[in-house]
C-alpha cells in the first residue's frame, strides 16, 4: 500500500505560482506511475498531469499545457507540480494519485487534497 500526503496548496493571486508536493510512503515510490487530478465545487475530477515510473514520459490536460510541469524525485519519494501563470478557473481541490502502470487511476492509491485557490 502506498500513502500519499500533498502540500503546498494556498491562496494565490492571479499570475502567481504555487509548486505541489506529494510525499509517498509505504511501497516502492518508483514502482508506480503518478499523477495529479483536480476537483472544483459542483464539477467533475478532471486529470492534470501525470508521470511515469522513471519521470521520462508526461502527460498533461488540456488546462494545464503550457503552464503546469510535473515531476518527481523517486530518491525522495516525492511527486511535484509547479503551477505557473495560474489563473482562477484553476481554483480546485488537487489530489495526487499512484497506480500500477497499466491500471487505472481509480484503482490506485489517492491523497486526500490540497487547496488551491486563485483570486482574480
Amino acid at each position: 500500500q502506498v500513502q500519499l500526503v500533498e502540500s503546498g496548496g494556498g491562496l494565490v493571486q492571479a499570475g502567481g505560482s504555487l509548486r505541489l508536493s506529494c510525499a509517498a510512503s509505504g511501497r516502492t515510490f518508483s514502482s508506480y506511475d503518478m499523477g495529479w487530478f483536480r476537483q472544483a465545487p459542483g464539477k467533475e475530477r478532471e486529470f492534470v498531469a501525470s508521470i511515469i515510473r522513471s519521470g521520462g514520459i508526461t502527460a498533461y490536460g488540456d488546462s494545464a499545457k503550457g503552464r503546469f510541469t510535473i515531476s518527481r524525485d523517486n530518491p525522495k519519494n516525492t511527486l511535484y507540480l509547479q503551477m505557473n501563470s495560474l489563473e482562477p478557473e484553476d481554483t480546485a481541490v488537487y489530489y495526487c494519485a499512484a497506480a500500477v502502470p497499466g491500471s487505472s487511476w481509480n484503482s490506485g492509491y489517492w491523497g486526500q487534497g490540497t487547496q488551491v485557490t486563485v483570486s482574480s
